[in-house]
C-alpha cells in the first residue's frame, strides 16, 4: 500500500527502533550519547561493555546501516559516534502525534528533552 505524501516513512522508523532493540545496542548507544559528540573507538566500547570485538562491530554495523551510528576514519582508527540527527528525527516521528492531538505531553517537554 503506497503512502500519503506527506505520512511518516513507518517502516524506517520500525526498523531503526528494532535496531536498538537488544539490550547491547541500547547499552551502545547509551554510551555512545555519553561521549557525544567526540565519539569512542571500538576499542574502547567493547572495554567498556565487555562486549566482544566481532560481536561488537556486528551490532555496531547494524546501527550504522539505520542510520542510528556515525563513523569515522582517523588514522587507523575507525570512532564512532551517536547520530543525533537521526535519533532526533526518530524521536520527533514518536513524539509527532502525542504533541498535536491530545496534549499528552507539551511539546515544548520534547524540544527539551531532545536539545
Amino acid at each position: 500500500m503506497p503512502k500519503a505524501k506527506n505520512e511518516p516513512d513507518v517502516a524506517r522508523y520500525a526498523d531503526m527502533f528494532s535496531a536498538m532493540g537488544t539490550e547491547p545496542r541500547l547499552r551502545i548507544m547509551r554510551l555512545l550519547l555519553s561521549a557525544h559528540p567526540q565519539g569512542l573507538v571500538a576499542g574502547e566500547i567493547s572495554a567498556e561493555l565487555d562486549i566482544p570485538a566481532s560481536t561488537l562491530s556486528h551490532h555496531l554495523d547494524k546501527l550504522k546501516n539505520e542510520d542510528l551510528v556515525n563513523v569515522r576514519r582517523e588514522s587507523t582508527f575507525l570512532w564512532y559516534s551517536a547520530n543525533t540527527d537521526g535519533l532526533r528525527e526518530l524521536l520527533g516521528f514518536l513524539y509527532a502525534e502525542c504533541c498535536t492531538r491530545n496534549k499528552a505531553i507539551e511539546p515544548q517537554a520534547v524540544v527539551q528533552c531532545c536539545a
